[in-house]
């Protein structure tokens, strides 16, 4: 199973969930794929989704997106699986913090709660090291707005890792790496 984490704000419906659904429904693979609505509270969001990586088992391969990815490297360390970090969020109780109060979700106009206690829920999920970093696979560009390309390098010493010339946060040229990821995932040229 590749369980996809998306990012603050965002939402299954995000550019990059909805193209890894779609490749892997026209592999045949789309029930193997899953994207919840995550909670805006990390603590929620992390029971959701070891629930679902209970359920699912270690062979499932994580992929995250931003805030997502920070989840994901969470999750990785406690459960033993592969992560391919998108763009990741590295110190998020320091980049969230101005983010505390009501907005609305990126591709909607529902309002997005971010409480204050979700800082510290955030600090709780700290990965100051990762083990066995070659179950990671990072893609981090050099043109994110959002976040520094060079404090995830650094936070991903030893695993699998494309740099990307320029780009941006949401990596808008994300299909040309799509193959790269499956393969990571164990999903290679026999599915094409």
């Amino acid at each position: 199973m590749i369980l996809y984490l998306h990012g603050f704000r965002s939402s299954p419906q995000s550019f990059k969930a909805r193209l890894l659904g779609e490749r892997l429904t026209a592999l045949g693979l789309g029930a193997q794929y899953y994207c919840p609505q995550l909670p805006a509270s990390p603590r929620e969001a992390m029971a959701l989704a070891s629930e679902l990586l209970r359920t699912a088992g270690p062979e499932t391969t994580l992929i995250g997106s931003s805030l997502g990815g920070y989840y994901a490297t969470w999750l990785a360390e406690q459960f033993g699986c592969r992560a391919v970090l998108l763009n990741p969020a590295v110190k998020p109780p320091r980049d969230l913090e101005k983010y505390v109060g009501v907005s609305t979700a990126y591709h909607s106009d529902a309002p997005f709660e971010f409480k204050r206690e979700y800082i510290d829920e955030l600090k709780a999920l700290a990965v100051t090291k990762i083990t066995r970093p070659e179950r990671y696979f990072l893609i981090a560009a050099t043109g994110d707005e959002v976040l520094d390309w060079q404090e995830m390098v650094a936070h991903y010493p030893g695993a699998a890792q494309l740099v990307i010339e320029g780009s941006d946060h949401g990596i808008s040229e994300f299909g040309q790496y799509l193959d790269r990821v499956l393969a990571f995932c164990g999903i290679g040229e026999a599915c094409k």
